[in-house]
């Protein structure tokens, strides 16, 4: 029996309430714990508590994996594991806004909408900061001030497939960086998102995605380019 099939069906004995089964599935994830608890090492919490913290967010995930999904258990736990740290960080955090980013954060949302307006799309980042003067760096953090916490862990689909964060797509830890990779994943049509996560969070072949969307696999291969050069130009 392959690796993935012996863990589907450590998840399903799990589920149905095998204690076994769920500490041989903590087990065999352990270093993927240890990988994302390493991440927020200077947050200011102590790495063992992260360990805790991160081993609960591996048990909810298997608790809420849907073995439907086709993808990896790996691909669906580390956003879970994330997101149990983060909620963690925010209840042991507040955040203050200043009066400046207030203003500069209503200003962003006005030159937004009038210029989606003008343009006929959602403006880039880099068009809203050139309207008001400003540095793209304060735009992207003007808007974060005033959007809800979660909103790092948008996800790109909500479909059968499951849900990943924007944040994955980059690989790095520079919060700016992600705060870009969000807004300008924002612009995407659904077709568009639809095809960023199967490629890159379920990890499925073009030809595969062509199937799953009923179009041709040189279609995919042209909108995936399409994509990534917008990406990177708004980045």
């Amino acid at each position: 029996m392959m690796d993935v099939d012996i863990t589907r069906e450590l998840i399903l004995r799990s589920q149905q309430g095998d204690l076994e089964a769920r500490e041989q599935l903590v087990q065999d994830n352990f270093a993927l714990v240890r990988s994302v608890a390493r991440r927020f090492l200077e947050r200011g919490i102590e790495y063992d508590d992260l360990i805790q913290i991160a081993s609960l967010g591996l048990v909810k995930a298997i608790n809420d994996f849907d073995l439907s999904y086709e993808v990896k258990f790996s691909t669906y736990a580390v956003p879970k594991i994330i997101g149990e740290i983060r909620q963690h960080l925010r209840r042991d955090s507040t955040i203050t806004v200043s009066r400046s980013i207030k203003k500069l954060a209503s200003e962003v949302i006005s030159v937004k909408d009038s210029l989606g307006q003008r343009l006929g799309k959602t403006p880039t980042i880099s068009q809203i900061a050139s309207e008001l003067g400003a540095q793209r760096e304060e735009v992207v953090a003007a808007l974060e001030a005033v959007a809800p916490v979660q909103s790092l862990q948008t996800p790109l689909d909500a479909g059968e497939d499951g849900s990943s964060e924007l944040q994955d797509l980059l690989g790095t830890n520079d919060r700016i960086e992600h705060l870009f990779l969000k807004h300008a994943l924002e612009r995407l049509e659904a077709q568009e998102k639809r095809i960023i996560f199967l490629r890159y969070f379920a990890e499925k072949s073009q030809s595969y995605v062509a199937d799953n969307l009923g179009i041709s696999q040189a279609q995919v291969s042209r909108i995936e380019a399409r994509i990534i050069r917008q990406l990177r130009y708004d980045l």
